[in-house]
């Protein structure tokens, strides 16, 4: 197979609810990488909560923040944040509808109180692992400070929480024109709807371009894996797209291919499957 530039989700693609990398997963970046492929992080979390035991698989760059941030052999290639006027607006509109919220930068994470204790109560959905990754670092002790300390400066993305789904859809109009409006998977007896706002052009797939640009290739040459709905730009500039096993129904509707879940190492297998390693 010829040379690929690989794109993998964190959180219910390359890991599942906090727990480090497989060993299979790991044997399979590290195969990849020396087979010549090169192999990225294209994640949803901000730099300051991925954490050593992902870096340490070894990647050849990093895609955080949903787009945000792009980062190549420790070089920053690119780098945006909400401006804060903006942020305030947003804040304002989601707090008037009772939706709750946490700010991500290059900092860390800042959080409305109520949004950590509606996370703290959910049952969360298999197929969100949006939602079940912000239960396991609340339990697991990621430092996520009160937005009373949020400094202000602007932030890559916005993610919000509510009690019921009306709350969630009445701010929708509102900002849906300049901003992807993700609402993460829920079923029935879901009590937490969660999702994230990222302004227009800045998602996952423009972070790839970024990154093709950066190394001369085209993005016939990609692959990506991810599992949820803030994966959908990634999966739409792909080469070729694979959802997980476990992803939403609504990616693996689109994808090229849909490989084992993150719990069974699909990644694994699928390199197997595709010749990459």
């Amino acid at each position: 197979m010829d040379r690929k530039l690989i794109f993998l989700d964190i959180d219910g693609t390359l890991i599942t609810a906090m727990k480090k990398p497989s060993p299979q997963t790991v044997r399979a970046v590290r195969g990849a990488r020396a087979k010549g492929h090169k192999v990225f992080v294209c994640t949803g979390r901000n730099m300051p909560i991925i954490g050593e035991d992902i870096r340490a698989v070894g990647f050849d760059g990093i895609i955080s923040s949903a787009g945000g941030h792009v980062e190549v052999e420790d070089k920053v290639l690119f780098d945006h944040l909400l401006p804060e006027d903006v942020i305030q607006e947003c804040l304002s509109l989601f707090h008037e509808h009772g939706v709750y919220c946490r700010i991500e930068n290059q900092d860390g994470i800042y959080t409305d109180p109520q949004m950590e204790a509606l996370l703290r109560a959910a049952k969360a959905d298999r197929g969100n692992s949006e939602l079940i990754r912000m239960q396991r670092e609340i339990e697991a002790g990621i430092p996520i400070r009160p937005y009373e300390q949020y400094p202000k400066k602007g932030a890559y993305k916005i993610c919000f929480t509510a009690s019921s789904l009306e709350a969630v859809e009445e701010t929708k109009p509102y900002l849906e024109e300049r901003f992807v409006y993700v609402v993460h998977p829920y079923g029935d007896s879901t009590s937490c709807f969660n999702g994230e706002i990222i302004p227009r052009g800045i998602d996952k797939g423009k972070g790839m371009e970024i990154v093709c640009s950066h190394f001369g290739r085209s993005r016939e040459e990609t692959v990506a894996f991810g599992d949820s709905m803030n994966d959908y730009e990634m999966m739409q500039y792909a080469g070729i797209s694979v959802a997980m096993g476990n992803a939403c129904r609504e990616l693996k509707r689109m994808a090229d291919r849909v490989c084992k879940s993150v719990e069974e190492d699909g990644i694994y297998y699928e390199f197997l499957k595709m010749g990459l390693i």
